[in-house]
């Protein structure tokens, strides 16, 4: 998958189900990440840490995230649930849940149901088996 496809996703990634790889080129997922349920990242999308500073660190990511293409998301930083990130974004500060994030330097924009009708292939756990 790297060599054909470009992706970087290292198998010790904590990455929870329902993830989805929308146009899946290009993508590279810091194997220290941790990232919650109903992910979806599109082509040239980067998490990554930072190794040094007050965010050292990989981000961890919450539950029904959608990331538009070639955003990146660095550092020790807290991105909630339900949250929008548009395409090329660069995200380097804590995000609340229910957010839509857009721009360099990002700007934050609360916003109910902040992925609905994004989330592709969303799992519902319903606790069983």
């Amino acid at each position: 998958m790297r060599e054909r496809y470009g992706l970087e996703i290292p198998i010790k990634t904590d990455i929870g189900y329902g993830v989805y790889l929308g146009h899946a080129f290009n993508i590279t997922i810091n194997p220290d990440a941790v990232i919650g349920r109903n992910y979806n990242v599109h082509k040239g999308v980067t998490i990554g840490r930072e190794n040094r500073g007050k965010r050292k660190g990989a981000p961890s990511i919450g539950d029904e995230v959608w990331i538009g293409v070639n955003a990146t998301v660095v550092g020790g930083i807290k991105v909630g649930s339900d949250v929008l990130i548009a395409p090329n974004s660069y995200v380097n500060c804590d995000v609340p849940d229910h957010s839509i994030v857009l721009g360099n330097p990002c700007r934050i924009i609360a916003c109910d149901n902040a992925t609905e009708h994004y989330i592709n292939r969303k799992i519902i756990n319903t606790g069983k088996g």
